[in-house]
């Protein structure tokens, strides 16, 4: 049986179709990565699931149980880390837990236990009789997650917990999510960080305009460009003429502009690099680099919704 089970979700907002009818499922002991650009609907997706809001029409199974029916059903054994910091910021990050096991109905006896347990697995336990206040926005990222934790969920929803924090925080909370799972716990992770993706989840599904326009591992899903090359050709400057010429070519499929390089997804094994030099040199665009690289999961991404992830 599937953990959760998902059939023909839709949801309206003032006649605003936001999720389209779609139907997925989410395994027993897996990482799924929901990804998307914005207005794909993955937040309203992630509230339905978590019964925070009621689907217009479909269904939504928790381990054979409905959401919709029985919403207690998965609230207990849910874990949910939203986009934004659910903390007291005058409260020490003891407070804090405290607070949340009082919410989660733990009993008295067990608080202390449970409390140290998120805090290690946050690797906050030093700073618990700090204030959030004081912390920084990676100290406050891994503090929500532990919020999250102290119950003892089985299933866990984390919609953006790295966006905006350094390094370091992220790869702690990189490992946590890997080490939680190790351990049974099924994730449900949304990022705009595509090597986040790549790094943690067992499967894929992307979403774009409320239907899933994709789904499958990160192998069953870069077979979807095997028919194109993909060209990284990093420039001086960006030029808007040079760019409109690069599209015009008959080989080329997909152009994107992403920090300092053009990004290309061209036909397969098309003689491309002569009119790419040939263009650079009538328009004045210095080519420092150019490769021809192996597609990858944000080349997927890039073909199926014209957009970088990064850039959303």
């Amino acid at each position: 049986m599937h953990l959760i089970e998902a059939h023909k979700l839709h949801k309206e907002f003032k006649r605003h179709t936001v999720v389209n009818d779609i139907s997925f499922e989410i395994r027993k002991g897996e990482i799924l990565g929901l990804l998307g650009p914005n207005g794909a609907g993955k937040s309203t997706t992630i509230s339905m699931i978590a019964s925070l809001l009621k689907p217009t029409k479909g269904e939504i199974f928790y381990e054979g149980d409905s959401v919709i029916e029985k919403p207690d059903t998965i609230r207990s054994k849910l874990g949910y880390v939203p986009q934004e910091i659910a903390l007291y910021p005058e409260f020490t990050a003891l407070e804090n837990l405290q607070f949340f096991a009082k919410v989660y109905n733990i009993p008295r006896k067990e608080r202390k236990e449970k409390i140290h347990q998120a805090l290690e697995y946050v690797g906050l336990v030093d700073r618990a009789k700090s204030k959030v206040n004081e912390f920084s926005g990676g100290m406050k990222r891994r503090l929500n997650i532990a919020s999250a934790l102290i119950h003892g969920p089985d299933f866990l929803i984390m919609d953006e917990p790295t966006v905006g924090i350094d390094p370091q925080s992220r790869n702690h909370i990189l490992e946590m999510v890997k080490e939680l799972n190790k351990k049974g716990m099924s994730v449900l992770y949304t990022t705009h960080y595509m090597e986040e993706v790549e790094a943690i989840c067992d499967r894929i599904l992307i979403l774009d305009h409320g239907h899933i326009i994709a789904e499958g591992t990160k192998e069953e899903l870069i077979q979807l460009i095997q028919h194109q090359d993909h060209i990284e050709m990093k420039v001086e400057t960006r030029d808007e003429r040079f760019e409109k010429e690069l599209m015009e070519l008959v080989a080329v499929e997909l152009i994107e502009f992403i920090e300092d390089a053009y990004m290309l997804s061209v036909k397969k094994q098309a003689d491309v690099l002569p009119d790419i030099f040939r263009l650079a040199k009538e328009y004045q665009v210095h080519i420092y680099h150019i490769q021809v690289k192996k597609p990858r999961l944000e080349d997927v991404f890039l073909h199926l919704t014209g957009r970088s992830l990064r850039d959303e």
